[in-house]
């Protein structure tokens, strides 16, 4: 079966698109200032604390003025090229680098903050706001604020650009310290998995399938951070679900109103941090939990929950290992695929990632992800995403199955500002059935993609 000019299916839709496009995560930066007590689940496991401290990149946009009032001002560009082997136009169910062979600037990201300073057991306030343009945006937006509302043409649809280029607002908020709380409130990226959307956050160039498809990137409420001693940290908050701004649960009007808390989508976020005393090891649990509008052709409201583990082990000097489970479920998400089964809607998705890291040198580190993620019920991945949310031909939904990749790379630091990041990546699905479209290929029918590509982040 093949389809093209295919609009993404209102179910689809409300599992994805409405969700606000299910990506992003609160990063521990390399080379930026932030607190260490607030994500404490993983260093960029390309980089010791140690070297991420003192290997500063230059700041060309910060000033005196700035620096004496606690503000850092910072971004960085980051562009590549990377393409699969069938020609089809877009890369499967990769979505940040999706363009076939096509040059893209990802993002030009740029950010002002103030860092909270509570060591010497007073209080302070801080605050960011992050700005991206590129064409990584279209998977950062938050309805309300810089996508459509869900009563909108394509509902969840970035509102400040195009299919390729355009402005997010992926954080916005302010931030109050005492001794050892911190409390953040406004617009920000989640805590939940290992994967970042800040490109100087991540080892490799694409992202695995838990991050793009199975975690929310953004949230809008309150988050409490509690630092209970140097190897425990905990976090616990109130937000409006994943990836929205503003937008009301029942803006629509909903179809099952006796639902538990059906008319709102208030949502818990929350969490611990735990690292062992020579902070080689680390494990983070995470978890969002709240009511979402699940389907948009029936109107139906339904509890969506993830959580997520993150172990990792700095093993030796050269060695990092990391593992990744997330286990995702939208109840009364009502897709043909649940319905058949008669599961009462209820759609799940959970998946294992791997990754190991070596450092051959200071400037020279590789990387291997090997990664299985599982849409149950053909809820979560979409190919050709970027089709999808603007209503263009060629795109594919409701790949109920297995989906594996394996990804090789490498860093390649030749100065505190550059990164180059090479890759190669094999996917492949396995479906539980033998119909219906495939997630790789022009037509939308082959099992396997290879794709090779490489970017090149410049820090300022």
């Amino acid at each position: 079966m093949r389809r093209t000019g295919l609009k993404l299916p209102l179910w689809v839709a409300a599992g994805i698109l409405t969700a606000g496009t299910t990506f992003a995560q609160a990063p521990v930066v390399p080379n930026v200032p932030q607190e260490d007590a607030y994500q404490l689940r993983a260093l960029p496991p390309q980089e010791a604390q140690e070297e991420a401290e003192t290997a500063v990149p230059n700041r060309y946009l910060e000033t005196e003025f700035l620096k004496d009032r606690g503000i850092a001002t910072y971004g960085w560009i980051d562009a590549g090229l990377g393409g699969n082997n069938w020609g089809s136009p877009f890369n499967g169910p990769i979505t940040f680098n999706d363009r076939n062979w096509q040059g893209q600037m990802n993002q030009l990201y740029l950010v002002n903050e103030k860092v909270l300073d509570t060591e010497d057991g007073g209080a302070d306030w801080g605050g960011r706001v992050d700005l991206l343009y590129g064409t990584d945006y279209i998977y950062t937006t938050a309805r309300g604020l810089d996508g459509n509302l869900y009563n909108q043409t394509l509902a969840g649809q970035p509102s400040w650009g195009n299919r390729y280029y355009g402005l997010a607002m992926p954080q916005l908020y302010v931030e109050a310290g005492y001794g050892n709380h911190a409390v953040k409130v406004g617009h920000f990226y989640t805590i939940i998995g290992y994967e970042v959307v800040p490109a100087i956050g991540n080892f490799f160039y694409t992202h695995a399938y838990t991050m793009q498809y199975g975690e929310p990137f953004t949230h809008t409420g309150i988050l409490d951070t509690y630092k209970a001693n140097d190897q425990l940290t905990l976090y616990a908050g109130i937000t409006n679900g994943w990836d929205n701004y503003s937008d009301p649960i029942n803006i629509l009007g909903i179809s099952n109103p006796a639902y538990p808390g059906a008319n709102s989508n208030a949502a818990f976020l929350g969490g611990a941090s735990m690292k062992s005393s020579d902070e080689k090891q680390a494990l983070t649990i995470t978890a969002s939990s709240g009511n979402e509008l699940a389907n948009l052709t029936t109107l139906a409201v339904g509890n969506r929950s993830v959580f997520s583990t993150v172990y990792t082990n700095e093993l030796t000097d050269k060695v990092t290992y990391v593992f990744q489970n997330d286990n995702g479920w939208q109840f009364n998400a009502g897709t043909p695929n649940t319905l058949a089964q008669g599961q009462p809607g209820t759609a799940q998705w959970y998946g294992i990632n791997q990754y190991l890291f070596y450092a051959f040198n200071d400037k020279l580190v590789g990387g291997m992800r090997f990664e299985w993620f599982r849409d149950n019920n053909g809820y979560r991945v979409i190919s050709g995403l970027r089709n999808a949310l603007f209503g263009v031909p060629n795109s594919a939904a409701g790949f109920q199955g297995n989906f594996w990749e394996m990804s090789y790379g490498l860093n390649w630091k030749p100065n505190n500002n550059w990164i180059i990041r090479p890759e190669l990546r094999y996917d492949w699905y396995s479906p539980d059935h033998m119909k219906g479209v495939l997630p790789y290929g022009t037509n939308f029918d082959k099992y396997g993609q290879l794709y090779g590509g490489c970017d090149a982040i410049w820090q300022f």
